[in-house]
Parts: C-alpha cells; structure tokens; sequence
C-alpha cells in the first residue's frame, strides 16, 4: 500500500525520475518562451519542483539587493542549493540573473498548466507549462470579440455554383476546448518567436 506517499511514480525508479525533473527544469528555463510540452502528470510533478528552485533563486536575489550578505555580494548558500538540482551553467545562471529579477515581487505561482488535448499515437492527456511571467498578456477585449464570432451565424451563399463540385455545409464546426487552448498556445508561441 502506499498509505501517505504523495507524488507520481510516472513509471520510473527514484533516481530516473529525479533526472526526468531535473532534465524537464533545465529545459522550461532554458526555452525561450520559457515553455516546455509534455504530459499532464509529468507537467505536475514538474511544477513544485520548480517553483522550489524559483522561490531560492528569489530568495537569494532579495538577499543580495539589500545586502544582508555578511560575506559579498553573492549568495552562495542558495545557488549551491540550486546547483544540486540544475548542474548546467547556463540555467543557473538564467535563473539567477534574469527569471529571479522578474518574480522578485511574486509570492509563488511562478508556473502555469495548460491542457492541450489527447496526443495521438498513445491518447496520452498533453499540456504546456510555462513560467507566468513570459505568457503572453491576456486582454479582455480578444476573448469578448472571439465570444461574438463564434455566436454569429454565417451568412448563407447567394447563388450555388452550377458545377459538379460537391456541396459543402456552410455551417462551421465549433472547436473543442482543447482544439482551441492548442490554437491559443501556437499563436502565443509563434507570436513570441517573430517578436
């Protein structure tokens, strides 16, 4: 039985998964969009791990600014935290240097899961978790004028084609949910490429 053991075995030993999340960390702060796609129970093993390592970073980067460091300029406690979990460089460094500046202020919620929809080749349930901070910014008037288009009907054609070409409905099917948080994702993503 496994009576008070919290957490998703993901089908791996205790050393397997501890890679898979240190690997899945490494990647989310190292894309970026600060967005990595992968599955819904990988994407929430992966959140507290990494807000942990946020909230260090954070922690370190306060400590640092109002200089209750007795010992320099750099805090070396909480990066060797860190370093036990991400050992590249780079994304300590990212992680130090630019994503702890941005959530100084935010007391938690670094990350966010987005449902995505069923993969196709094993039905598996996939998701994008991204940091907050980097998503794009949400704007009441794109979803109010996305809720009018979908309400109205589309106009019927005036005059059929007399060809032999098959006809078409010219109702439109609504998008699923998840059709249309994918849709969402992609342009967010494509938009943030191109900026």
């Amino acid at each position: 039985m496994r009576h008070v053991k919290r957490g998703r075995k993901l089908k791996r030993t205790e050393s397997h998964r501890h890679a898979l999340l240190r690997n899945m960390a490494a990647s989310l702060i190292r894309s970026e969009q600060k967005a990595i796609r992968t599955t819904v129970a990988k994407a929430k093993e992966l959140r507290p791990f990494v807000e942990r390592l946020i909230t260090k970073a954070r922690r370190a980067y306060q400590r640092e600014r109002s200089g209750q460091l007795a010992y320099g300029n750099v805090d070396l406690h909480y990066r060797r935290l860190v370093a036990r979990s991400i050992t590249d460089e780079a994304v300590l460094q990212e992680l130090f240097e630019v994503i702890a500046p941005v959530v100084a202020e935010r007391n938690g919620g670094y990350t966010r899961i987005v449902k995505l929809g069923y993969r196709r080749g094993d039905g598996a349930q996939e998701a994008i978790i991204q940091l907050v901070d980097w998503a794009a910014p949400q704007d009441g008037a794109t979803s109010q004028q996305r809720k009018r288009r979908t309400k109205r009907q589309t106009p019927a054609p005036a005059a059929a084609p007399t060809t032999a070409a098959p006809q078409q409905s010219t109702e439109q099917a609504q998008p699923s949910p998840a059709e249309s948080a994918a849709a969402e994702v992609a342009d967010w993503s494509q938009s943030n490429t191109t900026a």
